[in-house]
Formats: structure tokens, C-alpha cells, sequence
């Protein structure tokens, strides 16, 4: 089989948009609509792509396109590209007017709920024309978004330690407790069997977030079924709206519980896994300085929450 070259004009911007955006929504359509082509263009830009490197990319399913072991391989440097060429944009911009800079945070339930807001607040302080965008998704969707370089950074709960593809800094741990509004009926019981927690109305995080597990797990332990009276959310208005007019049980961190007027926790004798809240970097690029400042600006926020607790 020849080997393609891929330095010989031939490959074009549109050709590593198009895998990217077909890797990721899993249809042509899908991919022309988010980049605002029509489907035959679509067509014709991945027949184009398919002819450079002599080979098939995607599998022709009743349910949409299958990224092949090339594709995905192909898909990952394209995404490295494409990241580099906005962080190349959005750098020059901010270096021609340092204040006027953008910085794109992604974030879910556990990094958003609290620090996220105190530190945009804090850094639109600083500087008012800078301008923020927050990116709420499940904590795949947000690395795939991090890859691709539509976000700087994603606060929130660190599953993995540092590897090729991120970079990942600890802010702080945090522990996961049962919340109930403060009139709940199992609000202020010291003991209870804990089979009663099923006879309650539930919200768990979906089965993708990593604490829907662990969930699973505890439930699992004690051998009594998981809740089949349900809502499934990692949205912080939804939780806390269920959890304070309801008789909802919700497993949520510490720094969420704290954000609850009118919640309460059913106590750390229930043996829920605490976890570490932090910052993940792509290990690609490098940051820009709207993205550097609003770092500097959590870690700050983090670092005075310490010393307040530690003089107590």
C-alpha cells in the first residue's frame, strides 16, 4: 500500500474539521449542519480525504458513520491541529490587546457550582473586558472538547492522574455525603437501616459520570437495589431545586452541600468515596494568557480557602 502525503497541498482545513465533527456527532448531516455546509459538500470533502490517505475512514451503519482504527487515529492528530491553529488565533489576538482576551471553561456539577463562579467573578474584577464562556457537559464530552481546543480548560472532579493527552493539577479534595432538604423525614436521625434510602425518590448523576459507579457500588454493598424511583441530572439548578422541595436523596460533594441553604447531610457514616476537585490542561498546547489568569485566579480563590480553614 503507497503511503499517503499528507504535505503535498492536497490536504486542506475543511478535510480535519469535517473528521473531527463526524468522529464526534456520528453522521454527514450532523457534521455539515455544525459546520455550516451543505451535505454534499459534506460528501464530497470526506470522499476527498478518503481518496489522500487510500482508505476507508467511517463504517456505513443504519445508525450513522463508525470511525475505522484509521479514522480514530487519524481523527486524534487532526483535533491536535485544529487545537493549535485557535490557540494560535485566539494567542495573537490577545497579545495585539491583552485585556480584550477570551478564555473557554469547561465544567460540571462538582468544579462549577462554587469556585468556578467566585472565580470568574474575581477575574472579570480584574479585567472587566475579558470575556468568559462556561461549558457545562459530562466529563467525556468536556476532554473531547479540551482535545479539540474549543476549551482552555475544564474544572472539576479529577478521575486520572497526568497522562499524554492532559495535564491534570489538583485543587482540592473533597468528600461526598447523602443531602436531603431539612425536613426530610430521615433529616437528623443518627441511625437507620440503611435499606430505608430506597423508599425515597433519587438523583444520581448519569451513567457516564464516574460517581453514578461508585453509587452503584454502595448500593451494591449494603445489597439492596439501586432506587428505581430516579431523576438522572448533573445540573446544579435541577439538584437543587429537587433536593430543597422534595424528599430526594442526592449524593453530592461538600462545596455543593454548602451552596444548599436549607440541606442537610445524612452524615459521613454512610462510607462515600471522597474525591479531588482540580484543573485539566491539554498537554498539547500551551495556554493563553486569558487561560493563565483565570488559573492563577482558582488556585488563588483555593489558597485563601485553605488559610481561612487552617486558622480556624
Amino acid at each position: 500500500m503507497k503511503k499517503p502525503d499528507l504535505l503535498d497541498g492536497r490536504l486542506k482545513f475543511r478535510h480535519l474539521l469535517l473528521a473531527d465533527a463526524i468522529t464526534r456527532l456520528g453522521t454527514l448531516s450532523a457534521a455539515a449542519e455544525e459546520l455550516s455546509i451543505t451535505q454534499p459538500a459534506a460528501t464530497r470533502t470526506l470522499r476527498e480525504l478518503e481518496v489522500l490517505l487510500g482508505v476507508s475512514l467511517f463504517d456505513r451503519t443504519s445508525r450513522g458513520l463508525t470511525p475505522t482504527p484509521v479514522s480514530a487515529a487519524f481523527t486524534t492528530h487532526a483535533r491536535a491541529v485544529v487545537s493549535q491553529v485557535r490557540q494560535a488565533e485566539r494567542h495573537v489576538a490577545e497579545l495585539l490587546d491583552a485585556d480584550r482576551g477570551t478564555v473557554v471553561v469547561g465544567v460540571h456539577l462538582t468544579g462549577s457550582n462554587a469556585l468556578v463562579p467566585r472565580a470568574v467573578a474575581t477575574l472579570k474584577a480584574r479585567h472587566p473586558l475579558l470575556t468568559v464562556e462556561l461549558y457545562e457537559a459530562l466529563p467525556q464530552r468536556l476532554l473531547i472538547e479540551l482535545e479539540s481546543g474549543r476549551l482552555d480548560l475544564v474544572v472539576g472532579r479529577l478521575t486520572r492522574p497526568t497522562d499524554e493527552h492532559f495535564i491534570r493539577r489538583r485543587l482540592h479534595d473533597e468528600a461526598v455525603s447523602l443531602v436531603v432538604r431539612a425536613g426530610h423525614p430521615l433529616a437528623g436521625r443518627k441511625d437507620f437501616p440503611v435499606s430505608e434510602l430506597s423508599n425515597y425518590p433519587w438523583i444520581m448523576p448519569s451513567s457516564e459520570a464516574r460517581l453514578r459507579g461508585e453509587l452503584e457500588l454502595f448500593f451494591g454493598k449494603q445489597g439492596i437495589d439501586l432506587p428505581v424511583n430516579r431523576v438522572e441530572t448533573t445540573s446544579f439548578l435541577a439538584v437543587r431545586h429537587l433536593v430543597l422541595t422534595t424528599d430526594s436523596v442526592a449524593a453530592l460533594s461538600t462545596s455543593i452541600l454548602r451552596e444548599l441553604d436549607g440541606a442537610v447531610s445524612l452524615g459521613p457514616s454512610l462510607d462515600l468515596v471522597s474525591h479531588s476537585v482540580g484543573i485539566t490542561l491539554s498537554a498539547s498546547r500551551s495556554l493563553t494568557p486569558a487561560a493563565a489568569k483565570m488559573i492563577e485566579v482558582l488556585q488563588e480563590l483555593v489558597d485563601q480557602r485553605k488559610a481561612i480553614a487552617n486558622s480556624v
